[in-house]
C-alpha cells in the first residue's frame, strides 16, 4: 500500500481484474490482505469468524508492530471500532442514544442554520480573495466537526487542534515520533474534555457517557470512554468532510447531473448515494482478522492477518454495479447498494447524521450557487496522505457570482 495515498481508483482497477482478494503489504512491511470485491467485502464484513479485537492480530501479539506504526491506532484504541461481540454491543448501546431517528431529526434546524452561517462566510470570504476559495476549509469541514464537537460538549475553540490531530491519526505516511505524538495529544485533549464535562456536565453525549459509567462502573472504562471520544470525533467528521468535498467534485465535472438536482429531475439523497458508491470517503479501513484461516472468493485468509476492507475499490466494481460502475450517474436508482458507510454488525452509526448532513449542505450550497465550480483542474488538487481517507486536501471554486 502507498503511504502516500493518492487516488485510489485505477490501482483498485487493476486489482479487481485479478481478484476480489488482494494480498497487501502495510507500511513497515507488514503482511495483510484486502477485501475489494463487493460481494466478498459483503461476506467478509458480516462473517461470525472475523473479528474486531487486536488480540486477533498475530503480527502484534507476537511483538512484529512497532509502537510508533502509522496503522496502530486503528488495531488499538478502545471502543467501537476494535470491541467484539457483547463489548461490541454495551459500547454501540451507550452512543446509539445520540444517534436514534428522532435525535438526529431534531438536529435538522441547528444544522440548516449552520450551513446558512458557513455560506455567508463562504461568499465574504471569496470577495475577500479575489473570488477562489478554499470550500473545503470553509464550509465542507466546519459544518460536520461543528456538529459533531456540540453533539459530544467539545468547546469550538478546539475544532482546528482537533481536526490536525484527527489528519495525523489517519495519515499513513508519518514516522513512528509523528504518529505517537499525534496520539498523545488527542488523548490529553480528550481527556481534559472528559475531566470539564464530569465536573460540569451538560446535555451532550460525553456527559451522558460519563453518567452510564458512574452509574455501572463496568459499563465504560476510562480507556474506552476516551477511544470512544476519539472515534466520535474522528469518525463524525473526517467521512462526512470527504463525502461533501468528494460531491462537490463530482457534480462540478457531471455539469448534466447537477442540472437534473436543481431542476429538481433527481433528488440530493441521490447524489449522496451515487458520490458514497462512486468516490467513497473511506478507501481501505483498517483492520479486521479472521479467526481461522477463512476462504473468500477462492482466496485464504490466513488466521490473524490484519485485513483492509475495500470500499472505493467496491464502489467500483463492475460485477456488482455494471459494466459502466465508473460512471457517475445519480439516475443509477436501485440495484446493488454500496457498502460505504459498512455493513454487517459494525455498520456505522453516524450514517443517518452524515447523509442528512451532506444533503442540507449540497443543496443549499449548489442552490445558491449554481454556477459554482472549481478554480483549478481536479486532476491537480492535492490528496490525503494516506490510503484510508478518500478526498483532497484544498478545494478551490469560483461561486460563480
Amino acid at each position: 500500500m502507498d503511504p502516500a495515498g493518492g487516488c485510489p481508483h485505477a490501482a483498485n482497477a487493476r486489482l479487481l481484474a485479478q481478484g476480489a482478494v488482494a494480498p497487501v503489504v502495510l507500511p513497515g512491511d507488514v503482511e495483510g490482505m484486502a477485501v475489494l470485491g463487493h460481494e466478498a467485502l459483503k461476506e467478509f464484513l458480516a462473517h461470525p469468524d472475523v473479528a474486531k479485537d487486536a488480540q486477533h492480530f498475530a503480527a502484534l501479539r507476537a511483538g512484529l508492530v512497532p509502537d510508533g506504526w502509522p496503522l496502530k491506532t486503528f488495531a488499538t484504541v478502545q471502543g467501537m471500532t476494535t470491541a467484539d461481540d457483547a463489548d461490541h454491543r454495551r459500547l454501540r448501546s451507550l452512543v446509539s442514544k445520540a444517534f436514534t431517528a428522532r435525535r438526529v431529526s431534531q438536529l435538522r434546524p441547528r444544522i440548516e442554520t449552520v450551513t446558512a452561517q458557513l455560506l455567508d462566510g463562504l461568499q465574504e470570504a471569496a470577495q475577500a480573495q479575489d473570488g477562489a476559495v478554499d470550500l473545503r476549509a470553509h464550509f465542507a469541514l466546519p459544518l460536520p466537526m461543528g456538529v459533531i464537537c456540540e453533539l459530544l460538549g467539545v468547546h469550538a475553540g478546539l475544532q482546528d487542534r482537533l481536526h490536525h490531530l484527527s489528519n495525523r491519526i489517519v495519515a499513513t505516511d508519518i514516522g513512528p515520533e509523528q504518529a505517537v505524538a499525534a496520539n498523545r495529544e488527542m488523548v490529553e485533549v480528550l481527556s481534559a474534555v472528559a475531566a470539564g464535562r464530569a465536573e460540569s456536565p451538560g446535555d451532550d453525549l460525553t456527559s451522558a457517557l460519563i453518567a452510564a459509567r458512574e452509574e455501572d462502573g463496568d459499563r465504560l472504562s476510562p480507556h474506552e470512554l476516551i477511544g470512544t471520544l476519539m472515534l466520535m470525533i474522528i469518525a463524525g467528521h473526517e467521512t462526512t468532510l470527504n463525502l461533501i468535498t468528494n460531491a462537490v467534485r463530482a457534480l462540478c465535472a457531471h455539469r448534466d447531473q447537477l442540472q437534473l438536482v436543481l431542476s429538481a429531475k433527481a433528488a440530493w439523497a441521490d447524489v449522496v448515494e451515487e458520490t458514497l458508491r462512486w468516490d467513497s470517503p473511506v478507501s481501505y479501513f483498517p483492520f479486521r482478522y479472521p479467526t481461522r484461516d477463512l476462504t473468500l472468493d477462492g482466496t485464504v485468509i490466513p488466521q490473524g492477518t490484519p485485513v483492509l476492507a475495500g470500499y472505493s475499490a467496491a464502489g467500483r466494481d463492475t460485477a456488482a454495479h455494471g459494466q459502466d460502475a465508473d460512471r457517475f450517474d445519480i439516475t443509477r436508482g436501485g440495484g446493488v447498494r454500496h457498502l460505504s458507510l459498512g455493513h454487517g454488525p459494525h455498520y456505522c452509526l453516524g450514517a443517518p447524521l452524515a447523509r442528512m448532513e451532506a444533503t442540507i449542505a449540497l443543496e443549499r450550497l449548489f442552490t445558491r450557487f449554481p454556477d459554482l465550480d472549481l478554480a483549478v483542474p481536479d486532476d491537480e488538487l492535492p490528496r490525503h496522505a494516506s490510503f484510508v481517507g478518500n478526498s483532497v486536501r484544498e478545494l478551490p471554486v469560483r461561486l460563480g457570482v
